[in-house]
């Protein structure tokens, strides 16, 4: 399996983002023959205010960016992961951040909601809130795409080794992981911590991410971008410049198997 992997520079422009996903998406299909596409976490909204982000919530199963999403995975045949995008919740001040997986048919197979929201204050100061405008998911989810076990997780999910454990013992061989990661912590942590969650569950690690400044509350703000694939042994096997764009890699189970044959930790586990 041939997955392509989005990587974006989001604004507070829904139209314009959306239009930018399908674009990168529709040259990922011509020029690589992807047969998965995945693109980064909330792709349809970054910035603004907290009022902006619930704003741009849509309804559960109809809005732009779940229907360009759909359409896109009918129009090409292919699997299509939305990366995220704000799907308005039960409190009308928030929103959930949400995955949704589409099959070559257009039907939706999967829906996972960020489970972990970025709550943090920053070594620079810089407060990030996701809760103010986020709900929270419960349930871990996981996806079978061509007979291929995918786990799905958002950005501040890959902190919480215990979640993907949890996709592992669901079936997980593939792990989906769409991000927006500060350009401050993404510097010290990303590639590392994309690593590590390769290395310790045995599984592809896809990691499509935000690049680039984004408006929020007036104060410019950047996300670090380098999106990348890992395989199960840890090894980076694709990483996006720094600038819009995708990479693509090959999905291979076989890799998978011996790798965890080589390394049997699932035998050797005793908590």
């Amino acid at each position: 399996m041939k997955a392509s992997i989005i990587q974006m520079n989001s604004v507070a422009d829904k139209q314009r983002n959306i239009d930018t996903a399908r674009r990168l998406a529709r040259q990922a299909i011509e020029e690589d023959g992807a047969r998965l596409v995945s693109f980064p976490e909330h792709f349809d909204w970054a910035g603004g205010s907290v009022a902006d982000k619930v704003a741009a919530g849509e309804a559960e199963r109809d809005g732009p960016a779940y229907d360009m999403c759909r359409r896109l995975a009918i129009d090409h045949g292919i699997h299509v992961h939305t990366g995220s995008f704000y799907e308005r919740s039960p409190d009308p001040a928030k929103v959930y951040n949400t995955s949704v997986v589409f099959d070559p048919q257009g039907r939706e197979i999967a829906r996972y909601r960020k489970i972990h929201l970025f709550d943090i204050v920053a070594p620079d100061g810089l407060r990030y809130g996701e809760s103010d405008a986020v709900m929270a998911g419960r349930e871990p989810v996981v996806a079978e795409i061509d007979g291929v076990v995918f786990g799905l997780a958002i950005c501040y999910d890959l902190r919480f080794p215990e979640l993907f454990q949890m996709l592992v013992k669901r079936g997980a061989q593939v792990i989906l992981l769409p991000a927006s990661f500060t350009l401050q912590t993404g510097k010290d942590h990303w590639e590392v911590l994309c690593r590590a969650r390769a290395i310790e569950t045995q599984c592809y690690f896809l990691a499509p991410a935000q690049v680039g400044p984004f408006m929020q509350d007036g104060e410019r703000r950047h996300t670090y971008g380098h999106t990348l694939v890992c395989d199960p042994w840890g090894h980076v096997v694709a990483k996006a410049s720094d600038e819009e764009g995708f990479v693509t890699a090959r999905i291979e189970p076989a890799l998978v198997r011996r790798v965890r044959e080589q390394i049997p930790l699932a035998s050797h586990k005793v908590l």
